[in-house]
């Protein structure tokens, strides 16, 4: 699309915004960085132990601003194009233009560039200086870095970080190579124009860092190095779009969603590369003390990964191998609770022990466990992709997940069912508290999907998973219809957030449209104000689920108090406090549009549509929905939803999809057919 003033995907400014936090960031699967910072991260490396483990500074050249004192009357310019994956800062005077761009580069995941073009726009000969001011200062306080030899005109530092996760454990190396940054750049009296390229290459080893530095300099000396870089991230954005007809502030707040979550995900050619996992402030926050330290929670594989996978499953496989690779540290942490099996930690890092600096969420917001098994159950619904579990590992967590769930329970004899006690669920304002209705019923969804790919797999099936599912008990009022919260809940309750209305979605817990609707009327007046800013987006779910749309606006407005301007950073709480960049705020928002505005519901058997918007919108189009290896576009209006299925399936034994109605007609679905 056009960069136009109108482009909901382009946020421009003319001044930058106060806080520090709220600037945009550019980031790729690999390397992060907010703009105008002199410090960028890279995924998986951590330093410091356990409770003190945080993503590891490394130093930044590319935090550096132009300007021009010898400038008439400038006027200064910031936009954030989506559509490019680029941040650009422009100074104009009457004789002519300065453009700093920035970008992490979509498809060199270990590059991260910098360019600077001054352009001559009156018939003047005499010279045009733009200065660069920089913080950057080769040295870091997680990473023992020391020089290197220059390679190819760049400078070069290596090192590790100073204190492993865990005892004894890795040491990740850094290896950075990055053009040197001149205090200042002169047009000559009889050029035009002139563009210079300021590359930084950082890797876990010299010669990965060597190898993408000089493929950066190869694309920059054929001229096509941003281009490069757009047409990877533009290959990504069209496989993933999602379009609506309807209020610009919507529109925008779609495209800022797009643009951070999937700067967040590995590009589609990058199987060989580990993922290290999405924490809620990106990879380009994460420092000691800011945005939980980069740790991977529940909001990864919650309110993120749905999302990506219905757009991007090999992304989505990505985040799974994540889970995989930390199994380890998993069984660890259910040996240490005196359980079986794996329990996730509430807080990971590179792995999979417990780095939650506060005992109490370690301990007892166990669900975080059932929540990753969901994202392998969606995952499998979608795909059926057996080799990540037959092959790649995918079982052996299924399982441990299901021991871990079977030692954690207890059998009442009173009630005749078993109970999780001691735990603390979704809503952080409670703790130990016995048979959370959501902890529950994600345990059970676990035990029944073990069961259940146990067949897929031909592998026998423990009879306690079948029996503890059936008999494991979700508190329900009977007289008055509804969900407690857990055992002695009292109806009134304050409620930090998002709670058992996540019963109704995304664990789609068999209940009643009476029950639906009584959980949501329960719980939304007494959820806080000032909770994080993903849990209005549930409510908004459940109500388009009843059709009830104006409710489901007003649920969905609340989201937009959480979007700063100018460049739709969001913050996790409405007062500007705890993360920012908030990627889990951003997941929910963008459920509410993919899986609220359409109806989509992923099930064992079918992808389920059943759309419903509020009376601004007009139109939805998603194009590259991924299910069962086919890509489908969906257009949705007031009077009709069309559906195209424009990739078939590469498995020869694959049927064709076939588009069912409520009434029971079948049609089947052929690529290019809508």
């Amino acid at each position: 699309m056009a960069d136009g003033e109108g482009d909901p995907g382009v946020f421009r400014a003319t001044v930058l915004p106060g806080d520090p936090r709220l600037l945009p960031t550019v980031t790729n699967a690999f390397l992060g960085t907010r703009v105008f910072r002199d410090i960028l991260h890279a995924a998986g490396v951590y330093s410091g132990a356990a409770g003190d483990t945080h993503r590891a500074d490394v130093p930044s050249p590319l935090g550096l601003r132009m300007a021009a004192p010898g400038a008439r009357s400038p006027a200064e310019s910031f936009a954030l194009n989506t559509w490019t994956g680029t941040f650009s800062h422009t100074i104009q005077s009457p004789g002519f233009t300065a453009t700093h761009q920035l970008y992490a580069h979509h498809s060199l995941v270990h590059l991260m560039a910098s360019s600077i073009t001054i352009r001559r726009l009156d018939g003047s000969t005499h010279p045009v200086t733009v200065q660069l001011q920089s913080l950057f200062v080769p040295q870091s306080q997680d990473l023992d870095l020391t020089p290197g030899p220059d390679f190819q005109g760049a400078h070069y530092i290596y090192g590790r970080t100073l204190v492993p996760e865990v005892e004894g454990g890795p040491r990740p190396a850094v290896h950075m190579l990055w053009t040197p940054i001149p205090p200042s750049l002169t047009l000559g009296g009889q050029e035009r124009e002139r563009r210079w390229e300021l590359l930084t290459a950082v890797a876990g080893s010299e010669e990965e860092a060597k190898r993408s530095y000089r493929a950066g300099l190869a694309l920059a000396a054929a001229g096509s190095l941003h281009r490069s870089h757009v047409r990877a991230w533009a290959a990504l954005r069209r496989g993933c779009s999602v379009e609506l007809d309807g209020p610009l502030a919507l529109r925008q707040a779609l495209h800022g969603c797009l643009y951070y979550l999937l700067s967040a995900v590995p590009p589609r050619d990058s199987a060989a590369l580990p993922f290290h996992g999405i924490s809620p402030g990106g990879l380009s926050n994460g420092t000691r003390g800011e945005d939980y330290w980069g740790h991977v929670f529940w909001d990864q594989d919650t309110w993120m990964f749905p999302n990506i996978l219905l757009l991007h499953p090999g992304a989505a496989r990505a985040i799974l191998q994540y889970r995989i690779r930390t199994l380890e540290g998993a069984r660890r942490n259910a040996q240490e609770q005196g359980c079986e099996g794996a329990k996730f930690p509430w807080e990971s890092a590179a792995t999979g022990r417990e780095v939650c600096p506060e005992e109490i969420y370690g301990a007892q917001e166990i669900h975080v466990t059932g929540d990753v098994l969901m994202a392998f159950e969606q995952y499998y619904c979608t795909t059926q992709d057996q080799k990540l579990f037959r092959e790649d590992g995918g079982w052996e967590l299924v399982e441990a997940v299901a021991q871990y769930w079977c030692s954690r329970m207890v059998w009442s004899e009173e009630e005749q069912l078993y109970h999780i006690r001691g735990v603390m669920p979704p809503d952080e304002y409670h703790s130990q508290v016995d048979n959370s209705a959501f902890t529950n019923a994600v345990a059970r969804r676990s035990l029944n999907f073990a069961a259940d790919m146990a067949r897929e797999l031909l592998l026998p099936v423990p009879e306690e998973w079948e029996d503890r599912a059936r008999k494991i008990k979700v508190p329900f009022d009977e007289e008055r219809k509804y969900h407690p919260e857990y055992d002695g809940y009292s109806p009134g309750e304050p409620v930090k957030q998002a709670d058992v209305v996540l019963l109704g979605f995304p664990l789609m817990h068999p209940m009643s449209a009476e029950v639906r609707r009584n959980d949501l009327e329960m719980y939304e007046p007494v959820t806080d104000p000032a909770g994080p800013a993903m849990t209005w987006s549930m409510f908004a779910v459940g109500w388009l689920e009843l059709k009830e749309l104006q409710r489901a606006q007003s649920q969905l407005e609340k989201c937009f108090i959480n979007i700063t301007e100018p460049f739709k950073v969001w913050v996790e709480n409405s007062d500007g406090s705890g993360a920012v960049n908030f990627l889990t705020g951003m997941g929910g928002f963008l459920q509410v549009v993919l899986f609220g505005f359409t109806g989509f519901r992923i099930t064992r058997s079918s992808l389920l549509f059943d759309p419903a918007f509020p009376d601004d919108i007009t139109k939805l189009k998603v194009s590259g929905v991924s299910y069962l290896g086919n890509k489908l576009e969906f257009t949705i209006t007031r009077e009709e939803v069309r559906m195209e299925v424009t990739e078939t399936s590469q498995d020869p034994l694959a049927s064709p999809l076939e588009a069912v109605l409520e009434s029971g007609q079948r049609f089947p679905l052929w690529e290019g057919m809508a």
